[in-house]
């Protein structure tokens, strides 16, 4: 299992990746919305300061802690570059079709 922010980190650092690693040249494509669909285990720590933490976990894997509560969540993610002035761009990315990519 890993954490949801984790997750949408390593997505954040891949769509770096894709815009970075193209060959430069005329065909570019702008990046819609990402959607993300997990399962996710919600899980609270007890006591004053405890808080919520959601943690992915892979296809058929079961919470085992009673505890515990399995969820599924979609989320739409809609990427946007900020430029120092604040003003935001859209994404553009590059690249050749990675083996298993849809």
């Amino acid at each position: 299992m890993i954490e949801l922010s984790d997750l949408i980190r390593e997505l954040r650092q891949e769509l770096y990746a894709a815009m970075a690693d193209g060959p430069p040249g005329p065909m570019r494509f702008e990046l819609g919305p990402v959607e993300i669909e997990a399962s996710v285990v919600v899980d609270r720590e007890a006591g004053a300061g405890g808080k919520v933490r959601f943690w992915v976990i892979e296809a058929n894997a079961d919470a085992k802690s009673a505890a515990s509560q399995t969820h599924r969540i979609n989320l739409t993610l809609q990427p946007r570059l900020v430029a120092p002035d604040g003003t935001h761009r859209s994404v553009l990315i590059t690249g050749d079709e990675a083996e298993g990519e849809r």
